[in-house]
Order: C-alpha cells, then sequence, then structure tokens
C-alpha cells in the first residue's frame, strides 16, 4: 500500500493551488452536510425520548393520532403503556420497555453526540486549511500583481 506523498502548498502555482481549493471546498461541503443529517437524526431519537416519557399509565385508552405518513394520520388508543414498538433500522422492529427504549436511544444520542464531535474537530482543520491556502494563494497574486507591474 502506498503512503500519501505530501506536499507544501506555498511550491504549488495558483493553478495548482486552485484544484486544491476546489477539492478543500468540495471535502467541506461534504462534511458540513454530513454534521447536519448527524445532528438531525439525534433531535429525531431526542424527540423519541421525549415521546417514550409522554406515555403515562395514567394515558391508557385515551384516543391519539398515529402518523401513517408525515401527512397521514388515524386515530388509535393507547392498549399498553408499558411496552413500546421501536424501529431498530433496517425494518426491524422490536418491543421495548419504556425504559429500555429510553435506554436505546440514549445510546444513540450519545453515539451520535461523539461523532459529531469528532466530525466538528475535522471540519474546524479543513476550515483553518482553507484559511492557510487562502493566505497562500493571496500572496502569491500579490507577488505576481507586483512582479507585473515592474516589467
Amino acid at each position: 500500500m502506498s503512503e500519501a506523498q505530501q506536499v507544501n502548498v506555498a511550491d504549488l502555482d495558483l493553478s495548482q493551488l486552485g484544484d486544491v481549493r476546489k477539492q478543500l471546498e468540495e471535502e467541506l461541503g461534504h462534511l458540513t452536510s454530513s454534521f447536519a443529517q448527524l445532528k438531525q437524526a439525534q433531535v429525531k431519537f431526542k424527540t423519541c425520548i421525549e415521546n417514550i416519557g409522554d406515555l403515562k399509565p395514567q394515558n391508557k385508552d385515551k384516543t391519539i393520532l398515529v402518523p401513517l405518513t408525515n401527512s397521514l394520520y388515524v386515530p388509535g388508543k393507547i392498549c399498553d403503556t408499558e411496552n413500546v414498538i421501536v424501529d431498530v433500522g433496517t425494518g426491524y422492529y422490536v418491543q421495548k420497555s419504556r425504559d429500555e427504549a429510553v435506554k436505546h436511544y440514549s445510546d444513540k444520542v450519545g453515539y451520535l453526540n461523539d461523532n459529531l464531535i469528532v466530525l466538528e474537530d475535522t471540519i474546524g482543520k479543513k476550515r483553518e486549511n482553507m484559511t492557510y491556502l487562502l493566505n497562500v494563494m493571496q500572496s502569491k497574486l500579490q507577488a505576481e500583481a507586483k512582479t507585473a507591474v515592474k516589467s
């Protein structure tokens, strides 16, 4: 397996720097999009925890609206306030007690939080790289402008 070769960006010409800038912008865009998606998933799991908290024994036999899609609901009755059905991914559902479900979603929130911290650090480093790259490009442009004025 070959090792990645490191190149000092100050040694690159403006065209090459432009290519590196484009690549960094694409990476930043992808990482930022991934960050937003993970944050959205984390909010969804936190909402699940809140909803489980609303499932109390005194709500047994109460009528609620059950979502079939984002915009289609049907009336339903709460018949079991101690257990919930949890989507564990890839189309599989498991019955869990309220406490087990809260733990399940809390673990997911924690896992996503750990990943968000790592991703945020990576995004920060990429932004630092972009700032350095833009400073190098600006210096080279100024040097070229001075050279053109002297000619």
